[in-house]
């Protein structure tokens, strides 16, 4: 039988204070920093290895005594090809990965306060919360909430459509994430009914996913999706892109064959289809062209159908939702590829025909920017296919169907490296916990936080926490007839949403599930 969850103090020596909380499953040690109390690497889910490998994730056991949880869990594994070996490299053998943190500043039961549960980001391949920019204890600390980040199953683990597995397990885990909220949080002083879900890049498009999946119903109130990726695929493309995995190493995309590989091996199949992406283009489409080969599924069961579908059908009407996105989120790619100042006119070329909507989007493009260079036509058509144009429509959806939803924009663009940037993908994160000086986000925000940066970053702290706590982030809600939107800067303002050119070469398109084009 499970023990209700509930906190108990220890007094521990100052030099090491730390706390004790008992959940469903166990106790937990802790400890106490700078105010918090803050719990690591709580498993919410059995490791997904050996008789749970490419399973749903299954029910924790419980443990005998006390767990010590001031650590962070092992990431689970992932794509080395993104330059994060040493994250790949430290998941750890015996697969306990799924686990969660949380930062609060009154963990006992009955302080009812809201919950803020972090998905990252990462392209689905990449990324762990022990990340420093995840580091909760700020938003914590000064937002008054709960936070909780978690680790789920990436890459061929956790999205690639293998036969006798079902589709989405990373989807399932972060559903499993939730129930574990559900279930615990009142023992750490949050309230399960005042949960909202938060995340960037794929972490908003887990966002929306989750908006649409049945699985997911009342596991959460409001959401927050930033710059979340149109990409869903198909159930044929997915197959598909995992035989090409599988066929690396010499094996069918299948539970009994890809088990007998080492999870710790398995994303180098991966890594290796992703650097020869582009010479799958006319089987697979735009994820090709993108390197995006691994997504959300569209499999008529846990993910039943689109986000954007599911909105419009009124699944999320119930749910309070804030959707935003940078104004120039293609730039840090163009700038990881060596390509900024530098893209000709025929790769401008090349990409409107490939990303933009309709027959004649291309010259839709060139009609509505009729002064962009090839540089910023390349830029505009990426960041519209793969983020802008999707949040917007999500946001669009939500209200279709007589729900509520908040738009921003972030415009304020990033100091960091001479200002090249600009308002790129990945500048929220940072300014959203308010970790301006860890390594990666000193990439962006500059080694020395300057003062605008302190207050932006103060400011989307104070609207995302008083959307958590309330549902309202300090200005309108979005519709068809104003497009209200924030603008995040240093003079922030509200105003009709202004990529009205993009909006308008997007409005009739549908954001499908991508297909397999050819076999």
């Amino acid at each position: 039988m499970s023990k209700s969850p509930e906190f108990e103090s220890k007094p521990e020596p100052s030099t090491s204070p730390s706390l004790e909380v008992r959940t469903a499953a166990g106790v937990l040690r802790g400890s106490r920093e700078a105010g918090l109390a803050v719990i690591r690497g709580i498993p919410f889910a059995e490791p997904p290895v050996g008789a749970h490998r490419f399973a749903a994730p299954q029910p924790l056991r419980g443990w005998d005594g006390v767990r010590d949880a001031v650590s962070y869990g092992p990431p689970p594994p992932q794509a080395g090809a993104f330059d994060m070996d040493a994250l790949s490299q430290d998941a750890a053998g015996d697969g306990d990965w799924l686990t969660v943190n949380v930062w609060s500043p009154e963990p006992a039961p009955g302080a009812g306060l809201p919950v803020m549960v972090w998905i990252q980001g990462g392209a689905y391949v990449i990324g762990t919360s022990g990340l420093p920019e995840y580091d909760g204890s700020r938003l914590s600390r000064e937002g008054g909430v709960v936070v909780v980040t978690f680790n789920y199953r990436l890459g061929i683990e956790g999205f690639a459509q293998i036969e006798g597995a079902p589709a989405n397990r990373g989807l399932l885990d972060q559903v499993a994430a939730l129930r574990w909220v559900r279930d615990n949080i009142r023992a750490f002083g949050g309230d399960p009914d005042q949960v909202t879900v938060f995340g960037q890049s794929a972490g908003g498009g887990s966002i929306a996913a989750l908006l649409a999946m049945p699985r997911a119903a009342g596991l959460f109130r409001r959401a927050v999706a930033l710059s979340m990726p149109g990409t869903f695929f198909s159930p044929e493309l997915a197959a598909d892109i995992a035989a090409a995995c599988a066929a690396e190493l010499g094996l069918r995309p299948t539970v009994a064959d890809l088990s007998g590989v080492a999870p710790s091996e398995l994303p180098a199949a991966g890594d290796a289809v992703i650097a020869k992406a582009a010479q799958w283009a006319n089987r697979w489409g735009r994820p090709a062209q993108r390197s995006v080969l691994f997504s959300p599924v569209v499999d008529g069961d846990i993910l039943p159908v689109t986000p954007w579908q599911a909105l419009a059908d009124g699944a999320g009407r119930d749910i309070e939702l804030l959707v935003g996105h940078t104004r120039e989120e293609q730039r840090l790619f163009t700038a990881i590829e060596g390509m900024l100042g530098e893209v000709t006119e025929e790769q401008a070329t090349t990409a409107l025909r490939a990303f933009a909507p309709g027959p004649d989007g291309a010259d839709g493009y060139r009609s509505a920017f009729p002064h962009a260079s090839p540089d910023e036509l390349y830029e505009l058509v990426h960041s519209d296919w793969l983020f802008r144009m999707p949040s917007l429509h999500l946001a669009q959806a939500q209200t279709t169907a007589g729900g509520r939803a908040h738009l921003y924009e972030l415009t304020w663009p990033a100091p960091g490296m001479g200002g090249v940037f600009g308002a790129c993908h990945g500048l929220d994160v940072p300014l959203v916990f308010g970790n301006l000086s860890n390594s990666q986000p000193s990439m962006l925000i500059g080694e020395t936080p300057t003062p605008e940066a302190e207050a932006l970053s103060a400011h989307i702290r104070s609207a995302l926490t008083a959307f958590a706590t309330h549902g309202d982030p300090g200005w309108p809600a979005y519709d068809s007839a104003q497009r209200l939107v924030q603008l995040f800067d240093t003079s922030s303002t509200v105003t009709t949403y202004p990529e009205e050119e993009s909006r308008v070469l997007w409005q009739d398109h549908v954001f499908p599930a991508l297909p397999l084009l050819g076999r």
